[in-house]
């Protein structure tokens, strides 16, 4: 009997140490019921303390990887994390707009959680012009919905004047994360270019332990979307399992450690339930 997965794609950098990019994204495609698919757009030396070294890769080879996921195993969803150069942010476009990918979702990555940059300056004209705007729905954090906009955000009343602005000037839903704040939730806004901005609220964690966040939220939505999700319902399903993630409690690492990724299936691996 053959079986039906929905197959989804990232396109990212590699983390060592396990815990951020296309590592988080592929645990977070399995932990989501996907098939995880990747491209390498750089490989990164870096741990829970900070990023030591970027080796990327060339455009040639990062077309060569598009092109032969697509003209194989099309995927249903594609996320976008890392990039860090305008020269393969031109290819990612060009590919996705080429192979007219569904369900893209991009998480401007332009700044680790060490607070290591990521994002060459000179990328980030081509990131807004040709990148963004494929996108529908893009996931920035507060540093870099500041970025994107110019906006200065101090509280919820200007996360929302950005996320709006943001979601205008490309033509996409923006998912603006305000996990930047402190409170007794962790607040998120997904505005829409001609929408009703809407809230999506979950207890906040205290575990400080948080390298990853952003790419497994990503990476959480495309999987539901690939799995033919509403991106509200997507959103919600996703942040709850990211919830879920940062809330287990995992100590890896001297610096800011990573998420666990497997709490969802660990009903599975213990065999709890299965009588029910």
């Amino acid at each position: 009997m053959k079986r039906d997965i929905a197959p989804v794609l990232t396109i990212a950098g590699s983390d060592a140490s396990g815990g951020a990019g296309i590592q988080a994204d592929l645990k977070t495609f399995l932990a989501q019921g996907v098939y995880g698919m990747s491209a390498v757009t750089a490989l990164t030396a870096q741990n829970t303390q900070g990023v030591f070294a970027v080796q990327e890769a060339s455009p040639e080879f990062l077309r060569a990887e598009i092109d032969a996921v697509f003209t194989d195993i099309p995927p249903r969803a594609v996320k976008v994390g890392m990039v860090a150069s305008a020269a393969l942010i031109d290819v990612i476009a060009e590919r996705l707009t080429y192979y007219e990918a569904a369900h893209v979702v991009v998480d401007p990555v332009m700044v680790a959680t060490s607070g290591a940059p990521l994002l060459a300056a000179d990328a980030a004209e081509t990131l807004t012009r040709r990148l963004l705007p494929l996108a529908e729905v893009v996931t920035p954090n507060i540093p870099e919905l500041t970025r994107l906009t110019g906006v200065g955000i101090l509280s919820e009343e200007s996360l929302a004047e950005a996320a709006v602005k943001a979601a205008r000037r490309f033509g996409t839903a923006v998912l603006a994360k305000g996990g930047h704040f402190r409170g007794a939730e962790a607040r998120d806004l997904l505005a829409r270019p001609d929408g009703t901005p809407q809230w999506f609220t979950a207890p906040r964690s205290q575990n400080e332990n948080t390298h990853g966040t952003g790419c497994t939220l990503s990476s959480a939505i495309a999987a539901r979307l690939a799995q033919g999700e509403t991106l509200e319902d997507a959103i919600a399903h996703a942040k709850a399992y990211l919830t879920g993630a940062i809330g287990y409690g995992l100590a890896l690492g001297h610096g800011r450690g990573p998420l666990w990724h497997g709490w969802a299936l660990e009903r599975v691996w213990t065999g709890e339930g299965a009588d029910e």
